[in-house]
């Protein structure tokens, strides 16, 4: 009566295509990573609104200190801010000091000699980035310098690529733990005991706990030296636990202690629970059944009655320990969320107390849209038969996920108009781009999700093949169980006893009869429940809506998969409100020191004295400039005067006049390059001609420059 079947075939389809899953998703993994690898360092945060003295100017008196101010606060550590003199020497007196709101300064030392200096800065930007950059100003007149003026590779080279690989990594693993635990509570109650599931979430923790740990480690190197090799320097750990991302990081650490005890509830006592209730439903309609026979017709009677009781007990610990997870799981969820909002973009700028709260409901929106999209793939694609997902789990899913896109896109408006502030900027900035092509990522994955609902509707509207899917898993489960039960009954105690009889009797055949026969019983045992499996396999892919959801839902993970390399670049980059501040910065300054032109009239008062001299300097910007004076008679004819002088005087700084003799060109052409306005202001231009030995006249007119 043995049958020998070979159930290989149909599964080397399904592995097949277990095996397709994992190699798209190990190569959207990859693809992840390259674009957070090959990102740019971070940009700045912090934008860098003015310096005194400013960039490229020249003052005639050294200054006694250098003062910087950005576009939001900043953290400063010893050598934040330092100033080099022209061989590279630091001529700085050490730690600069905050000197109220966005301005922060460093006192230099007395006697400095003329020259060009270098000011360098390294600071962290209210939202964790690290910012750095460079700029020069001189001394009397400008001079060489042995200074390179490239800015410092904060946050970027290997420390950078870790970092950036660190944060994806931390992303992902919330979106699993959390987004993984809430789909088994919401939608999928029996999810809880399935090992795929468990995996899913705990590989969530273990990511996203070895990712902040890592994170915490490559801080200190990543705002400052980013060595590879003060990554363990305890120093460096020291000052980072008492700065705001260390402290969010440690937050976020002891949270997860918190979220693998409610790991431990959920896939232990929960579960445990889920399977005696759904054992209890399978032992009453075995009793169920006898009583109908006419077996047991009394007792039956009472053992429904005890095991009726007995349903309802373990129905309300259920619920008592699921509403307690939920409220929990919610505490620990929103607290990590919250290990971000306090770090990062919503903790500076604009309205920072709303801002915060948003995000945390903006990140667990994500988490439980995509983190239950990932546990719908595994459900889908590697649950047991006798665990295989309903419509009905796939039609709740549907349903909270249309909840978490609504608050998504509630929340990511609001983060949108906070970060970028205008249409320009959306177009115009790295992060409005950025946010673009996210917005069109979310959209691709909405797409997929409609055609999700397509398939679940036509799977409520077939429910003979949810019937027969049920059927196969019930029948490879009884067949297996079955099998398992009657293992002994091949070998009775009796036989056993004969055996022992004729063994005596110098007889073996018996024993050796009986080890072949449990041998075969449990080779068929194991062939027909591996044939079950692979029949309710082959019933589950002939199902044209279940592989229809099947495909959808992966193209929705990969698309996610992408989503997030895309977010976590765009949570490192500079926001478009503070990026384009800075642009609308500085060309203000270089609308104001924009080419300038100035015509004054003048009467030398001898024969032939009169004319307009018009003096053009260009771009009219602190540091140097290139001026042209044209001398013109009334008639517009060119002048060609003796001699032309021009001096520039800035009355409210006390500096001036700085004389300036131009080289004549041609006839009633005047030019100098290299003119150096020192600092930005009203300043008076003095414009002297000579129209012949004993005639002269100077005429001044004011204008603003730089």
């Amino acid at each position: 009566m043995t049958q020998t079947i070979a159930p290989h075939a149909p599964a080397t389809t399904t592995g097949g295509a277990a095996f397709r899953v994992r190699a798209l998703l190990l190569l959207l993994l990859a693809v992840a990573g390259a674009v957070l690898a090959g990102a740019t360092p971070a940009s700045a945060h912090a934008a860098l609104t003015g310096s005194t003295p400013q960039q490229g100017a020249v003052v005639n008196q050294a200054p006694t200190q250098v003062s910087l101010t950005f576009s939001e606060r900043v953290a400063l550590s010893d050598g934040s801010v330092r100033v080099l003199d022209p061989k590279g020497k630091r001529v700085d007196t050490g730690k600069a000091v905050d000197l109220g709101g966005t301005t922060y300064g460093v006192k230099l030392h007395s006697g400095l000699p003329d020259g060009t200096f270098t000011v360098t800065y390294q600071v962290v930007s209210a939202d964790s980035h690290p910012v750095s950059g460079a700029f020069t100003f001189s001394i009397g007149a400008p001079s060489q310098t042995s200074v390179a003026l490239s800015d410092p590779a904060v946050g970027g080279g290997v420390v950078g690529a870790l970092y950036g690989i660190g944060r994806y990594v931390s992303y992902a693993g919330f979106i699993l733990l959390v987004g993984g635990a809430a789909f088994v509570l919401t939608c999928w109650k029996r999810g809880a005991g399935v090992r795929p599931v468990q995996r899913l979430v705990v590989s969530g923790w273990l990511a996203l706990t070895g990712a902040t740990l890592a994170l915490l480690l490559l801080r200190g190197s990543y705002v400052g030296s980013g060595k590879v090799g003060d990554i363990f320097d305890l120093t460096l750990l020291g000052q980072v636990l008492q700065t705001k991302a260390g402290a969010a990081l440690v937050s976020r650490l002891l949270l997860l202690a918190a979220g693998a005890l409610f790991i431990a509830v959920l896939f232990g006592a929960y579960a445990r629970r889920g399977e005696a209730h759904t054992s209890d439903e399978a032992d009453a309609t075995d009793k169920g059944a006898l009583s109908g026979e006419g077996e047991r017709e009394v007792s039956g009677e009472g053992d429904a009655d005890a095991d009726v009781d007995v349903d309802v007990d373990v129905d309300v610990e259920r619920k008592d320990l699921a509403f307690g997870l939920a409220i929990g799981g919610t505490v620990v969820a929103a607290g990590l969320a919250a290990s971000w909002a306090m770090a990062e973009h919503a903790s500076t700028g604009i309205q920072p107390g709303l801002a915060m709260p948003v995000d945390v409901l903006h990140l667990l929106a994500v988490a439980v849209w995509l983190g239950g999209l990932s546990t719908l793939l595994v459900a889908l694609f590697r649950a047991p038969a006798e665990a295989q997902i309903e419509a009905a789990t796939v039609r709740r899913f549907s349903r909270v996920a249309f909840g978490s896109v609504t608050m998504l896109a509630a929340t990511g408006i609001y983060q949108s108009w906070r970060q970028v502030g205008s249409w320009s900027a959306l177009t115009g900035t790295s992060y409005g781009q950025l946010l673009l092509v996210k917005v069109g990522l979310v959209a691709v994955l909405v797409g997929i999700g409609w055609t999700s609902r397509r398939w679940t509707a036509q799977l409520f509207e077939a429910p003979e093949a949810k019937a027969m899917a049920t059927a196969g898993a019930t029948a490879g489960a009884t067949a297996y169980a079955g099998q398992r039960t009657k293992q002994p009954t091949k070998v009775p105690a009796n036989s056993r006893n004969s055996s022992s009889k004729d063994s005596t009797s110098g007889s073996s055949t018996s024993g050796g009869s009986t080890s072949g026969n449990s041998r075969r019983a449990a080779q068929l045992a194991r062939q027909q429940a591996a044939v079950a499996t692979a029949r309710q396999k082959r019933l589950r892919d002939a199902d044209p809506a279940r592989a229809g959801l099947r495909r959808s839902v992966l193209a929705e993970a990969g698309v996610a998969v992408v989503l997030l390399a895309v977010t976590t670049v765009l949570t490192s980059t500079e926001p478009g409100r503070t990026e384009e501040a800075a642009q609308q910065s500085t060309t203000s300054s270089s609308q104001r020191s924009g080419s300038l032109s100035l015509k004054l009239p003048f009467d030398t008062g001898g024969q032939d004295g009169k004319g307009t001299a018009e003096v053009t300097l260009d771009p009219a910007r602190v540091g140097g400039n290139e001026m042209h004076v044209f001398v013109k008679r009334p008639n517009g004819k060119a002048f060609d005067v003796p001699e032309v002088k021009v001096a520039f005087t800035l009355e409210a700084k006390k500096i001036g006049p700085l004389p300036v003799t131009p080289d004549r060109i041609a006839t009633g052409h005047w030019s100098a390059i290299g003119v150096q306005i020192p600092m930005a202001g009203d300043w008076e231009i003095a414009v002297t001609v000579r129209t012949s030995d004993i005639d002269q006249t100077t005429v001044t007119k004011n204008a603003k420059i730089g």
